[in-house]
């Protein structure tokens, strides 16, 4: 870009961040969706009490993938097998803990095709949400610009260029989402 505009900078940098983050939440909340295979990342927003200090699971035992629809959760302190055997139920994740007093194992079971499309549905619903907070981030950019331009901050052919800078950005954001979704879509729909 030949023009340097240090307003502008701000503008873009702040977009560029803002869409950037918009795509890691999206990526965060798609993990921890199962798919009908083991995925250690369902427990990450599980906590349970490790004398008296909430922590998650991850950091009072291993977590381990077996036969690749099966968690087994391995406490450093066998204490702790209750205590997180307890908390897995209270987090009502669909999946009953089997405590056999040395490890606790979550067997997932086989999604059903209906199960499938319902799980697509909430994938698709979170992609749209996203999408619309990058396009609310579009808004609030292209207003900053127009405030600039009002102002003759920055002249006619500026404007347009600045609009184009953010308009790619905004344009990259979308297409990583829709590649973000329709990955996820293909892992929940292959069997």
């Amino acid at each position: 870009m030949g023009i340097e505009n240090e307003q502008f900078e701000m503008i873009l940098m702040e977009t560029v961040e803002k869409t950037e983050k918009t795509v890691s939440v999206l990526n965060s909340e798609y993990i921890t969706i199962r798919a009908g295979r083991a995925n250690p990342h369902i427990l990450d927003k599980v906590l349970v009490d490790y004398y008296g200090t909430p922590s998650p699971i991850n950091q009072v035992g291993n977590i381990s993938v077996s036969e690749g629809r099966c968690l087994v959760i391995a406490p450093w302190d066998a204490s702790m097998l209750k205590v997180i055997e307890k908390q897995l139920l209270a987090e009502n994740l669909g999946i009953t803990p089997a405590n056999d007093g040395k490890v606790i194992r979550l067997v997932f079971p086989v999604l059903t095709e209906e199960r499938r499309k319902e799980l697509v549905k909430q994938i698709k619903k979170m992609s749209e949400d996203s999408k619309v907070a990058v396009r609310n981030i579009r808004r609030d950019a292209m207003d900053a610009l127009k405030k600039m331009k009002n102002n003759k901050e920055i002249s006619e052919d500026e404007h347009a260029i600045y609009e184009k800078e953010i308009d790619k950005v905004i344009t990259e954001s979308i297409e990583k989402i829709e590649k973000l979704t329709a990955e996820k879509e293909k892992d929940i729909l292959s069997v």
